[in-house]
């Protein structure tokens, strides 16, 4: 069974790492065409609507990658 801590922790270190994720790491970029598609099938009403949704998913799932990585290395190799 986990600590709490440990339950509490995950969450937060993901967002986390979705941060800093923003500021490292570029987002996707589309081109106009599947911009447009994109638009359409999701009925958004601008590009901005759609690029928002696309930076939240970008950096929450870089985020969970990060720290499942992060916590791989530390439970495999640092961990006493």
């Amino acid at each position: 069974m986990k600590s709490t801590f440990e339950t509490f922790l995950i969450p937060m270190g993901i967002l986390l790492l979705g941060f800093l994720s923003a500021l490292l790491l570029p987002a996707p970029w589309f081109g106009i065409q599947l911009t447009k598609s994109l638009m359409v099938s999701f009925h958004l009403q601008d590009i901005g609507q759609l690029y928002t949704l696309v930076f939240c998913l970008w950096f929450l799932l870089l985020g969970a990658i990060e720290y499942f990585v992060i916590r791989f290395i530390y439970r495999r190799y640092f961990k006493i």
